[in-house]
């Protein structure tokens, strides 16, 4: 699938107004959804983040936490067009699944866990991106901290998110890797959070 083909969108989803991405989101599949959606959310964190790092010249660690926040943005909005492509992926080994026989549970088994690996990519950069709000809600200019404890929320939520959709996807049972890992983020995600709110008390 072409990146023309997915509702209107001729790039990435980096290079599309508000409206035209909220646009795709409510356009029939293959399409961004919920994974995309999840990764827009902590990439627009991780720009909260590099805002409080910018603008706080008396923090030494600064820069770099910018800088690293800015990697994860640029990763995370990779990952929301990646998604879209595995999902439509994971739609055609589903379709072409049901005419093969015996073979049909195996097939089923990799598309849903190659749809899986995705969200578990995003969950892990989404409790990255919380734990640097939580050094930012710390650290950063005062008058930015709630633009510090802000991204740690959201970061967190699309973290969640993203860990909800590698359970549906693998329908998964207690002990599947995939899912513990990504349980781990969310764990993480979580405490990151509360540090940052816990510096607004």
């Amino acid at each position: 699938m072409t990146t023309q083909s997915r509702a209107g969108i001729t790039g990435g989803l980096e290079h599309v107004s508000v409206g035209a991405l909220l646009a795709a989101l409510e356009a029939p599949a293959p399409s961004p959804s919920g994974g995309s959606a999840a990764a827009v959310a902590g990439a627009m964190a991780a720009s909260l983040v590099v805002l409080v790092g910018r603008r706080s010249p008396t923090w030494p660690e600064a820069a770099g936490v910018a800088a690293q926040a800015g990697s994860l943005r640029t990763r995370l909005v990779g990952l929301a067009d990646e998604d879209v492509r595995a999902y439509a992926a994971a739609l055609e080994a589903l379709a072409a699944a049901r005419d093969t026989g015996g073979a049909r549970d195996h097939l089923l088994g990799v598309a849903l866990e190659r749809a899986a690996e995705v969200p578990l990519r995003i969950a892990g950069s989404c409790a990255d991106v919380a734990e640097l709000a939580a050094l930012a809600a710390s650290s950063g200019e005062p008058q930015l901290r709630p633009d510090a404890t802000a991204a740690a929320l959201l970061a967190e939520a699309a973290c969640r998110s993203a860990v909800r959709l590698v359970e549906v996807n693998l329908a998964t049972l207690p002990g599947d890797r995939m899912r513990d890992e990504a349980l781990v983020h969310a764990a993480e995600a979580a405490r990151a959070r509360e540090r940052a709110l816990a510096e607004e008390a």
